[in-house]
């Protein structure tokens, strides 16, 4: 296979490199940037895949955000790879602030006062979710009756919060990320045809003045 890795990595570092990838976050961010700039698309519609990217990855549907980008992007009439580039605005280093932001603003609209958004009772609400669904996964097989309470108080405690939380602060930050986009993508893309034009009038005229080259008509 053409894309395929000739060295396999082993599963401890492909583990890591999702947390710190290699060359660092810098470089990551910066090949992101660069590809973004070098799509070949009209700028208003890589920036509306950059929404798209940036407002998924505001939402706690983990595992799905690379999908969901694609589909909205595809609603939008978007860039469907610069919104899977930008749903890496959401990655192991702002996670936690996204989180954390999303949950505080998630309590206080649906009127909880910060149910279960301490360390301890965030811990508390995933161990107990993990509980349940490795209870009710086995009762399918053994018989047992599934256990549904610690599931729910996660979804009331966590997701739901997490999930209305993070409508505001990813709408704010999707369209900060558009409107900032699409003219620095148009900009790039007009200076970058400029000196390809350039270039391509230097050629001509090194071949137009070598012996038997081509001359413009006169």
């Amino acid at each position: 296979m053409v894309f395929k890795r000739r060295d396999k990595r082993p599963l401890w570092r492909v583990l890591v490199e999702l947390i710190y990838p290699r060359g660092g976050w810098k470089r990551a961010f910066l090949y992101v940037r660069h590809r973004l700039h070098r799509l070949p698309d009209a700028p208003h519609r890589i920036a509306r895949g950059i929404f798209a990217g940036v407002l998924v990855s505001f939402s706690p549907l983990f595992g799905l955000h690379i999908v969901i980008a694609a589909l909205l992007a595809r609603l939008m009439r978007g860039n469907v790879i610069a919104a899977l580039l930008a749903t890496l605005v959401g990655n192991p280093l702002t996670f936690p602030f996204i989180a954390a932001l999303n949950l505080k603003i998630g309590h206080w609209m649906l009127g909880q006062g910060g149910a279960g958004s301490t360390d301890e009772g965030l811990w508390q609400n995933f161990a107990g979710a993990g509980r349940d669904l490795k209870h009710n996964f086995l009762a399918l097989f053994n018989g047992n009756q599934a256990h549904w309470a610690h599931l729910h108080m996660f979804y009331n405690d966590v997701f739901l919060p997490y999930l209305i939380g993070g409508i505001v602060p990813g709408i704010v930050a999707a369209l900060a990320a558009y409107y900032i986009s699409a003219p620095v993508i148009g900009a790039y893309q007009k200076r970058r045809k400029g000196r390809l034009k350039k270039k391509l009038a230097e050629l001509r005229q090194k071949a137009a003045k070598k012996p038997g080259g081509i001359h413009p008509p006169g």
